[in-house]
């Protein structure tokens, strides 16, 4: 054992009279151990992501497309930021049969990339990434060799669009307060019902 130092004795005794006379209840032991277990809950780092369905080369892609589809603003975060990703990897085990459609899609697009930049998705730039879902992003402009990336990318953005909305950041974004009592119904707004011609 280390010798105590003149230093190291002064604080051992200096705390003996404190430590004597600090005496809790069992009901204040159980509480203050309730509040620190919470504590370090509260400084805790959550655990990383680990998607059920998506491969690691997946993950990143949809982490792309989402932000693309519902990016970072003034008002509130992006998709990522609101956990769209991960929203997406529990939906693909919910609903098994979007599954394939989901996995292909992702593929297509790659595959899209290399044909035109010899490239996949992730490695491609902004501008590239822009033309390929140009194509596919509005299905009446779309060519008919493009029907399979259409039918991906509009499932895929009401996807991120439920994701998103349905987040605590999106019901904020919203500014949604819910079912709220009102004491009485003042019924239609003036300016609506002039507009009506009522």
């Amino acid at each position: 054992m280390d010798k105590l130092n003149r230093r190291t004795m002064l604080k051992v005794l200096g705390a003996a009279p404190a430590a004597a006379g600090f005496t809790w209840t069992e009901a204040e032991a159980s509480q203050a151990a309730t509040a620190s277990q919470s504590a370090r809950r509260a400084t805790a780092k959550p655990a990383a992501f680990k998607p059920a369905f998506f491969t690691a080369h997946e993950l990143a892609t949809v982490r792309v497309l989402v932000d693309i589809i519902i990016p970072k603003d003034e008002r509130s975060g992006s998709a990522t930021d609101a956990g769209v990703p991960e929203f997406m990897d529990f939906m693909m085990n919910d609903q098994p049969a979007r599954q394939t459609a989901m996995r292909g899609g992702l593929a297509w697009i790659d595959l899209e990339c290399e044909k035109r930049f010899d490239k996949r998705f992730l490695d491609c730039a902004t501008a590239e990434r822009t033309a390929v879902l140009d194509d596919i992003a509005w299905p009446q402009r779309a060519r008919p060799a493009f029907a399979h990336g259409v039918a991906f990318f509009n499932s895929f953005r009401d996807l991120t669009a439920a994701g998103f909305w349905s987040s605590k950041m999106g019901v904020t974004d919203l500014e949604y307060t819910g079912n709220t009592m009102m004491p009485e119904f003042p019924g239609c707004p003036p300016e609506a019902l002039k507009k009506l011609g009522l």
